[in-house]
């Protein structure tokens, strides 16, 4: 089979790739807190070359080896993934329970079913009991969490006035007046290796170990009243959606091409044998 047709196999697969990751990045171009995923593609000479004392070449032949070399040196592949953790822009929505980070690698701890739980999108609420959770229902922690092992933000039904200042410390109103007093603070949170962290859904992040969490006092990032939008850049995204579909159809020509020539080089070689 001629070499052409597997480097563009494996190119339209690498940009089926990229079409769903632009995909994913779009669908969320209005989630608050979402951070774009991104891939890396590179070739099959840099692969094997990373990874080429690891491979088992013992059991094979110089001829199986040249012809691997031969039809996949420049067939593109995804080599890796990443996700931008830069901060997106922020929206004032002037709802004191509304909350956004305005630096980049720090999150809100969250309870889930799952365990515990990061995220970005501050976008909280008041459950039916009064405490402060999440659109999906999970409870937002304190920073005391990990040393109690429980616990959770609890307001009265007298709070009429909620302050949050930019360290998380959250603070309400004495019934009846318009003092303040503290309530409990937001468990800010920063990861040692952010590039550890693990996307699920709800917009939520798993970590690998409580102890790689860094619990943030003095953060100085908490904005009241507002949600940080999505770091999605729709324009880039559309711009590189037309890329792939271009690149796409340009691979499956080159397909269609030598699949052509295979075709025809057999039907005469089968003449001439007859």
């Amino acid at each position: 089979m001629q070499t052409g047709y597997y480097a563009s196999a494996a190119g339209m697969v690498t940009q089926f790739n990229r079409l769903d990751n632009i995909a994913n990045n779009l669908a969320n171009v209005n989630t608050a807190g979402f951070k774009q995923d991104n891939l890396i593609v590179g070739d099959f000479m840099r692969i094997y070359k990373d990874a080429r004392d690891e491979l088992p070449n013992q059991n094979q032949t110089k001829d199986g080896a040249a012809f691997i070399n031969r039809t996949m040196t420049r067939a593109p592949q995804v080599v890796d993934a990443y996700t931008d953790h830069t901060v997106g822009t922020l929206q004032k929505t002037s709802n004191s329970l509304d909350l956004a980070l305005t630096h980049e690698g720090l999150f809100f701890a969250v309870k889930t079913p799952q365990g515990v739980r990061l995220t970005r999108d501050g976008s909280f609420t008041k459950n039916d009991e009064g405490v402060l959770v999440t659109k999906q229902g999970y409870e937002v922690l304190p920073d005391n969490y990990l040393k109690t092992g429980k616990g959770n933000i609890t307001f009265n039904t007298q709070d009429t006035i909620t302050a949050v200042d930019k360290n998380g410390q959250i603070s309400t109103n004495i019934p009846g007046s318009l003092s303040l007093t503290p309530n409990k603070k937001l468990f800010i949170v920063q990861p040692k290796n952010i590039e550890d962290l693990q996307k699920e859904g709800d917009n939520l992040y798993a970590f690998k170990d409580e102890n790689d969490l860094i619990n943030i006092q003095e953060s100085g990032a908490v904005r009241q009243g507002f949600v940080e939008k999505s770091n999605v850049n729709a324009v880039k995204m559309m711009t590189e959606l037309i890329e792939t579909n271009r690149l796409v159809g340009m691979y499956q020509k080159v397909m269609d091409t030598q699949m052509n020539d295979m075709n025809r080089d057999a039907i005469e070689k089968i003449a001439r044998k007859a």
